[in-house]
């Protein structure tokens, strides 16, 4: 029976695809360990695949989105779980989200229905309206300088530094996270710095807020963990970048990235001014 293929970093993606024949139809499965739809998602791949024979023109590719940056911009993965399927080297279909059937779906309709494993832990499958080619923005827009700007330690309006020995009670930690959250008009919360970002979606919410010439504060949630926990719980949002303006959550990368697709004056405000 065919099997889930963990790949464990970039470096590894594309000798893995570019090794199967170009009519291998590929399931490239995006999941990140924080994520509990994923591991839903998971348990679902693994039940699917093992309805196909280990011969079948099928492949399923498991990749932590966050351990995987460059391939997870690529398909421009902006939430998990996150569904693409390619054959010859094009995207069929892209899944978002933890709809199970969905996916199922999805692959029977281009690889056909599995004969083995044990389908009772197979969700239903239904019929799947994929969205006209017309809806999906950014298509053949031409690349942008991404290093026009980016804030440095040295900007002020960069969260400031903050050390004590003594952990703070929860009343003093939400007082501190109520200050840093409007520590600047726009503030993001991330793993890494702009310069070194340290996972997949950080780096693309960086790399978009510099393409849209903002300029915003930062703190890197990694070297202080009662910020990187208490946030979660302040924010009732438990993952991360959270973008923050005026004092009010945003959201993460897929709520970022859908503001600026919907609405052309989005941080409009904010944008670095021309010298010019």
């Amino acid at each position: 029976m065919a099997t889930v293929q963990e790949i464990p970093d970039d470096e590894s993606f594309t000798p893995t695809v570019s090794a199967l024949p170009p009519s291998t139809l590929l399931v490239i499965y995006f999941h990140a360990p924080w994520a509990a739809p994923c591991k839903q998602m998971s348990t679902v791949l693994f039940a699917l695949a093992s309805t196909y024979p280990s011969d079948a023109p099928l492949r399923f590719l498991s990749l932590n989105a966050e351990e995987l940056p460059e391939t997870s911009e690529t398909y421009d993965v902006t939430a998990v779980p996150y569904i693409v399927l390619q054959k010859d080297g094009k995207t069929l279909e892209t899944v978002s989200g933890s709809d199970a059937a969905k996916v199922r779906a999805a692959v029977e309709r281009y690889a056909g229905t599995g004969s083995g494993g044990d389908k009772s832990s197979l969700p239903p499958a239904q019929t799947v309206t994929k969205p006209p080619q017309s809806e999906i923005s950014g298509a053949g827009a031409g690349a942008k300088n991404l290093a026009a700007y980016a804030p440095s330690a040295s900007d002020p309006k960069t969260a400031p530094e903050y050390t004590s020995n003594e952990p703070a009670s929860k009343e003093e930690l939400f007082k501190r996270l109520g200050e840093l959250v409007k520590a600047a008009p726009v503030m993001l919360f991330m793993k890494g710095t702009p310069s070194a970002p340290q996972c997949g979606f950080s780096r693309q919410t960086v790399s978009l807020l510099r393409e849209k010439g903002v300029r915003y504060g930062f703190f890197n949630i990694l070297a202080d963990d009662e910020v990187r926990q208490g946030l979660k719980e302040f924010a009732d949002w438990p993952t991360f970048p959270q973008l923050w303006v005026d004092g009010e959550l945003v959201g993460g990368l897929d709520i970022v990235k859908e503001e600026f697709e919907n609405d052309e004056e989005f941080l409009k405000d904010y944008v670095v001014k021309s010298s010019a």
